[in-house]
Protein backbone atom coordinates (compact mmCIF):
# COMPACT_ATOMS: atom_id res chain seq x y z
CA UNK A 1 0.00 0.00 0.00
CA UNK A 2 1.38 3.47 -0.86
CA UNK A 3 0.66 6.19 1.45
CA UNK A 4 0.99 9.76 0.20
CA UNK A 5 1.63 12.22 2.83
CA UNK A 6 1.56 16.10 2.98
CA UNK A 7 5.30 17.16 1.78
CA UNK A 8 5.07 19.22 5.58
CA UNK A 9 3.96 15.89 7.39
CA UNK A 10 6.24 15.09 9.88
CA UNK A 11 3.75 11.80 10.91
CA UNK A 12 2.63 8.97 9.51
CA UNK A 13 -0.36 6.87 9.94
CA UNK A 14 1.37 4.27 11.79
CA UNK A 15 2.76 7.34 14.29
CA UNK A 16 -0.87 9.07 14.35
CA UNK A 17 -2.07 5.86 15.56
CA UNK A 18 -0.04 5.49 18.38
CA UNK A 19 -0.57 9.39 19.27
CA UNK A 20 -3.98 8.22 19.30
CA UNK A 21 -4.12 5.16 21.44
CA UNK A 22 -1.10 5.94 23.67
CA UNK A 23 -1.77 7.16 27.59
CA UNK A 24 1.71 8.96 28.00
CA UNK A 25 1.45 12.97 28.70
CA UNK A 26 1.80 14.81 25.27
CA UNK A 27 5.67 16.30 26.50
CA UNK A 28 6.23 12.40 26.39
CA UNK A 29 4.97 11.55 23.26
CA UNK A 30 6.62 14.67 21.94
CA UNK A 31 10.24 13.96 23.10
CA UNK A 32 10.08 10.09 21.97
CA UNK A 33 9.00 11.05 18.38
CA UNK A 34 10.35 14.59 17.68
CA UNK A 35 7.29 16.24 17.26
CA UNK A 36 6.02 19.46 18.68
CA UNK A 37 3.85 19.12 21.33
CA UNK A 38 1.01 21.07 19.05
CA UNK A 39 1.07 17.95 16.66
CA UNK A 40 0.67 15.23 19.46
CA UNK A 41 -2.48 17.94 20.65
CA UNK A 42 -3.71 17.99 17.50
CA UNK A 43 -3.38 14.51 16.43
CA UNK A 44 -4.96 13.42 19.81
CA UNK A 45 -7.77 15.56 18.91
CA UNK A 46 -8.57 13.85 15.76
CA UNK A 47 -11.18 10.78 14.88
CA UNK A 48 -8.87 9.36 12.02
CA UNK A 49 -5.26 8.66 10.97
CA UNK A 50 -5.50 10.04 7.11
CA UNK A 51 -4.26 13.75 5.87
CA UNK A 52 -6.84 16.06 5.47
CA UNK A 53 -7.12 17.06 2.25
CA UNK A 54 -4.61 20.57 0.74
CA UNK A 55 -7.38 21.90 -1.79
CA UNK A 56 -9.19 24.98 -1.10
CA UNK A 57 -12.73 24.53 -1.17
CA UNK A 58 -13.27 27.85 -2.92
CA UNK A 59 -11.37 29.17 -5.75
CA UNK A 60 -10.49 32.74 -5.43
CA UNK A 61 -11.33 33.94 -9.38
CA UNK A 62 -11.82 37.18 -10.30
CA UNK A 63 -14.11 36.11 -13.25
CA UNK A 64 -16.86 37.29 -14.39
CA UNK A 65 -19.57 35.15 -15.45
CA UNK A 66 -18.78 36.50 -19.35
CA UNK A 67 -15.48 35.53 -18.80
CA UNK A 68 -16.72 31.82 -17.06
CA UNK A 69 -19.13 31.65 -20.42
CA UNK A 70 -16.04 32.18 -22.76
CA UNK A 71 -14.00 29.44 -20.98
CA UNK A 72 -16.70 26.85 -21.41
CA UNK A 73 -16.90 27.74 -24.41
CA UNK A 74 -13.47 27.31 -25.75
CA UNK A 75 -13.11 24.26 -23.68
CA UNK A 76 -16.56 22.74 -25.33
CA UNK A 77 -15.64 23.57 -29.17
CA UNK A 78 -11.44 23.61 -29.15
CA UNK A 79 -11.27 20.31 -27.19
CA UNK A 80 -7.56 21.03 -26.89
CA UNK A 81 -5.86 20.76 -23.89
CA UNK A 82 -5.54 23.56 -21.10
CA UNK A 83 -2.40 25.27 -22.35
CA UNK A 84 -3.58 25.86 -26.25
CA UNK A 85 -7.19 27.32 -24.34
CA UNK A 86 -5.19 29.26 -22.49
CA UNK A 87 -3.34 30.61 -25.65
CA UNK A 88 -6.36 31.05 -27.30
CA UNK A 89 -8.33 32.80 -24.03
CA UNK A 90 -5.67 35.97 -23.88
CA UNK A 91 -7.78 38.20 -25.32
CA UNK A 92 -8.71 41.84 -24.04
CA UNK A 93 -11.50 39.89 -22.50
CA UNK A 94 -8.72 38.54 -20.28
CA UNK A 95 -6.32 41.51 -18.94
CA UNK A 96 -2.96 40.72 -18.29
CA UNK A 97 -3.44 41.02 -13.82
CA UNK A 98 -6.24 38.54 -14.42
CA UNK A 99 -3.87 35.98 -16.02
CA UNK A 100 -3.21 33.84 -13.33
CA UNK A 101 -7.13 33.44 -12.04
CA UNK A 102 -7.71 32.57 -15.36
CA UNK A 103 -5.31 29.99 -15.16
CA UNK A 104 -6.82 28.46 -12.38
CA UNK A 105 -10.17 29.25 -13.27
CA UNK A 106 -10.52 27.27 -16.36
CA UNK A 107 -8.62 24.26 -14.46
CA UNK A 108 -11.20 24.49 -12.13
CA UNK A 109 -13.54 25.18 -14.44
CA UNK A 110 -12.80 22.42 -16.62
CA UNK A 111 -13.20 19.70 -14.12
CA UNK A 112 -16.40 21.39 -12.79
CA UNK A 113 -18.19 20.92 -16.16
Amino acid sequence: MNIYLHANATTTPKTRQYIQVSHQSVTHLADELGVSEDTIRRWKGRDGVADGSHTPHRLQTTLTPIQEAVVVELRKTLLRPLDDRLVVSSTPTFPAPAWTAVCAAMAFRTSRR
